[in-house]
């Protein structure tokens, strides 16, 4: 019943009204529904604030993957992410702040538009508190954006251009699992070391692949090696034959293959096919994954040196969580999907300590709180959004080395946190103080 319609019906006055008393009435019945509503509000607004209240508490706690589910990264992140996603709700407990905890998941096609749209439209209308993943560089720094306009939370997991925590870095967004400067320093420092002085790179022609072989140049300069040249490919491609004669004809010791996904099992092939290796020329992965590994085959992996940022079998906390990964997706997580998982459990912590969804209460606690599980010991997150844990130099088994499929990697060195990610005296993000 209309509160005020109510009041006015069951009144008896023994005095004549005035005009304007009587006017009152009629100008609220005559208010459209819409301003009538605004109406009732304002004079009842502890009513209003405990309504609205109430519905925020039942309403699920949305949080999203932006990820490739079926193109060249699928494997990588794709469906393995979501359930990583879904595994740290579940041993979180399913709900935080006494709301129940739900996972969405979009595949943006590696699309920059479809990203930002994607987070924009999660943000302003579907009730996303926090992004824990957006593969792929382009595709990140399009939702970077978004998140920083809204000021929410945005976790990276996937991607790897440090434009996120130099230039694109922002107050709320981390940058979690590896980057390119890490992958760079451990694979081109260490083969430059080894005699690996001369290169050249078949690089994908994106954010990721441009920033990749930016990086390695400076690490293979710094080490007294030379680059001899470049040839940049579109995303997903099939036929790297007329890329694979370049670098055959540049005469490089070594091939950098600043691509990743299905695009580095597709040029290692057709590498092999046009017999790069046995002429000499070493191919260099320089972001490779275990799943890249596992469709290559170690027959024609078997020798690459290259960085991961976690290795399923490297202790008992690693294998525990990888054997219920696997016991889900029949094959064991990449670096990528464990970082999900990991990451995803930090936030929600930090969400349920805070008592708040509030980012700047959250973020506070997650920076504050180092990260100690099966990913990552004695991990913390910078200023600058950077999640700074220990890197693994790993070189791929030989058949013979291997006891079964995805025992693939000879653990060469670990690398310290402190020395694999770029310093903080070089960072160029704003938030650094210097």
């Amino acid at each position: 019943m209309n509160p005020i319609a109510g009041h006015t019906a069951s009144t008896k006055r023994t005095k004549p009204r005035s005009a304007s008393a009587v006017a009152r009435p009629r100008r609220l019945a005559g208010l459209p529904a819409l301003a009538l509503a605004a109406a009732l509000t304002w004079m009842a607004p502890g009513q209003a604030a405990a309504q609205a209240n109430a519905t925020k508490s039942a309403a699920p706690f949305k949080i999203g993957l932006l990820l490739d589910m079926s193109g060249p990264y699928a494997d990588i992140t794709g469906p393995g992410s979501v359930a990583a996603a879904r595994m740290a709700v579940e041993d979180f407990g399913g709900k935080v702040l006494g709301r129940p905890i739900e996972v969405l998941a979009v595949d943006h096609q590696n699309k920059a538009d479809i990203a930002a749209a994607t987070a924009r439209e999660w943000f302003d209308n579907q009730g996303v508190v926090a992004i824990v993943d957006v593969a792929a560089s382009a595709t990140a720094l399009a939702a970077n954006d978004i998140a920083k306009a809204r000021n929410k939370i945005i976790f990276f997991n996937g991607p790897g251009t440090t434009r996120l925590t130099n230039e694109a870095c922002g107050p709320y967004s981390v940058h979690y699992t590896y980057d390119n400067y890490a992958l760079a320093k451990g694979t081109a420092a260490g083969i430059v070391k080894r005699g690996g002085d001369t290169w050249f790179f078949l690089t994908a022609d994106y954010a990721f692949g441009q920033d990749m072989e930016r990086e390695a140049t400076t690490f293979i300069k710094a080490g007294g090696g030379k680059v001899l040249g470049s040839v940049r490919h579109p995303l997903n491609t099939s036929d790297f034959s007329s890329f694979v004669l370049q670098a055959q004809a540049s005469k490089a010791k070594v091939v950098g293959l600043a691509n990743g996904g299905a695009d580095f099992v597709n040029s290692m092939k057709q590498m092999a096919e046009f017999g790069l290796a046995q002429r000499g020329q070493q191919p260099a992965a320089l972001l490779t994954f275990l799943t890249d590994i596992d469709s290559l085959g170690l027959p024609a992996a078997q020798g690459l040196l290259l960085t991961e940022s976690f290795l399923w079998d490297l202790d008992d906390d690693t294998r525990a969580f990888s054997k219920r990964f696997n016991a889900q997706m029949k094959r064991m997580p990449t670096s990528a999907q464990a970082g999900v998982h990991s990451s995803t459990l930090h936030y929600l912590k930090a969400v349920a300590k805070a008592g708040t969804d509030d980012p700047a209460a959250v973020m506070k606690i997650m920076k504050d709180t180092p990260i100690n599980d099966f990913f990552a010991k004695n991990g913390r997150i910078r200023e600058d959004g950077r999640m700074v844990h220990d890197m693994y130099l790993v070189e791929v088994k030989k058949p013979s080395e291997s006891a079964g499929r995805f025992d693939y990697y000879k653990l060469v060195s670990v690398i310290p946190g402190n020395e694999a990610f770029q310093p903080l005296a070089e960072s160029r993000c704003p938030l650094v103080k210097k």
